[in-house]
């Protein structure tokens, strides 16, 4: 019988900027998985099936993002506590969360793939999506929706093995969930044998299939190891919901949720303006925004790497801690997301000719649109890292509410306002306007909020005042860490 794993405390312990680097690593390695088997999805359907199947999956994509964005604050929600709990050496508290987390994910998703496979057509058509893409996307959404509750599950599991610490053993389900879906790809596109050709349907009918494969796996692996979260026999009762955690999910969560929803929101807007010009500008902006995926994975990977990390020394109250690991991440986010954005630039053509016709008219526009907007991820990403820190601590707020700025008063309302005159330069411009606000209000209110004071469940962790009054040397270091968070300036 396998030894039960044990949760460690190098996220409390571990030099810090040595820690990070290595917790992200496997984030964002995962997270450029994601992006490459999305990829070949667009690879196959754009030279096989072409332009009209490549715009289908760019708005069905859309409404894929939104609904896994309104599932990820009750996972983030779930991964901080749990993080604060392990900090807290509370395990007792972690299983309640992971079991009241785990009911509510299935249930939710079940709701949500029901009536996302009927309301299909509709969603499609409020998108104004091309009247030529329309039965392809709607196709390929029904599938999406059929593999939502693997889908909600895997990526609940991820988020609980983050918030105990473990970013390596997630990253090893995720590569056998795209490699079964890369593989998968051409069998059920084209067909073979007993197998028939379903083109467009057969690539989300992949996906399907590897999602299914991997959370079972998943499941089995929790067990077989004997994860200290993992709810053992005769411990049913963690499955109950717990009405404290509940309302932490939910109040928590759904801020971070509307986050994600927010932003998948503002996707639509913005494809919906891209379709008044037509499928080639459409089919432009979906190659693009293949590459986009690429350029912000860093950002994202290291904003849930902080968050995780500054959660578990906030549950063991090391706030000397927390403003190093922000100033640390961002640091890391602007080197890498930089290296990125002049990989781009560099291999724009070849890059965008993976996905489109090199002789099309599509190519010529998706390169225009990668010299205006690629640059501006770099101002995004230090708001993802600063807000990944708020929220480790329950403020989960203002994030929610500096995103709604940048997107909602800032940059759709700029491309709106603006493409009558620069018709669709407009809305390429609002992507650099849009994040340069929002890093902007990211630094004022991390430098100047009350983040520090917010709390998830329960007790308030302690506070850098509170640490200040403990001992000598606690509060020595509870003043050297509020002098370096007041002083961070990530410009």
């Amino acid at each position: 019988m396998s030894t039960p794993q044990r949760p460690g405390n190098a996220l409390i312990d571990g030099a810090i900027g040595p820690t990070l680097f290595r917790f992200s690593l496997p984030i964002l390695a995962g997270n450029i998985l994601q992006s490459l088997n999305g990829s070949v999805n667009a690879i196959w359907v754009g030279h096989y099936l072409g332009e009209s199947a490549l715009t289908a999956t760019s708005n069905a994509n859309a409404i894929l993002f939104f609904l896994i964005g309104a599932i990820f604050g009750v996972g983030m929600a779930a991964s901080i506590l749990i993080g604060q709990s392990i900090g807290a050496k509370n395990v007792e508290q972690a299983k309640r969360v992971v079991g009241t987390s785990i009911s509510f994910f299935i249930g939710l998703s079940l709701i949500a793939a029901v009536c996302g496979f009927l309301f299909a057509p509709h969603l499609m058509l409020w998108m104004q999506t091309p009247a030529d893409a329309q039965p392809l996307a709607v196709a390929y959404l029904r599938i999406i929706f059929l593999g939502l509750p693997s889908m909600y599950v895997l990526a609940f599991i991820s988020m609980v093995l983050r918030g105990a610490g473990d970013t390596r053993t997630p990253f090893y389900f995720l590569l056998m969930n795209v490699a079964l879906d890369i593989v998968l790809n051409p069998l059920f596109i084209f067909g073979w044998g007993p197998v028939p050709a379903l083109g467009i349907a057969g690539a989300a009918t992949a996906t399907l299939v590897a999602q299914t494969i991997s959370v079972a796996l998943a499941i089995a692996w929790l067990y077989r190891s004997r994860h200290f979260l993992r709810i053992g026999r005769g411990e049913g009762r963690y499955l109950r919901i717990d009405r404290a955690v509940l309302r932490s999910l939910v109040g928590k969560g759904l801020p971070m949720g509307l986050q994600m929803i927010v932003m998948s929101l503002s996707m639509i807007a913005m494809i919906s303006l891209v379709n008044s010009f037509g499928s080639h500008t459409t089919a432009a902006y979906g190659a693009s925004f293949q590459i986009w995926n690429y350029i912000q994975m860093p950002a994202f990977a290291i904003g849930m790497a902080v968050s995780s990390m500054c959660a578990q020394n906030v549950g063991a109250g090391r706030w000397d801690r927390v403003g190093r690991i922000a100033l640390t991440g961002v640091g890391y986010n602007l080197v890498m997301t930089g290296i990125m954005v002049t990989v781009v630039y560099v291999f724009d053509r070849p890059a965008l000719g993976l996905f489109l016709p090199a002789d099309g008219i599509a190519i010529g526009i998706a390169q225009h649109i990668n010299a205006i907007a690629v640059w501006s991820f770099m101002f995004f990403g230090v708001s993802l890292v600063l807000g990944g820190v708020m929220r480790s601590t329950g403020a989960v707020i203002p994030p929610l509410v500096i995103l709604f700025l940048a997107l909602w008063v800032v940059r759709i309302p700029f491309a709106y306002a603006m493409v009558g005159r620069l018709q669709a330069d407009a809305i390429w411009w609002s992507f650099p306007v849009g994040s340069l606000a929002s890093m902007l209000l990211s630094i004022l209110y991390y430098r100047y909020g009350n983040w520090r004071s917010a709390r998830m469940l329960g007790p308030a962790p302690p506070s850098p005042q509170g640490l200040a009054h403990a001992t000598m040397a606690s509060g020595a270091a509870a003043v050297e860490a509020n002098a370096a968070t007041l002083t961070v300036d990530p410009r």
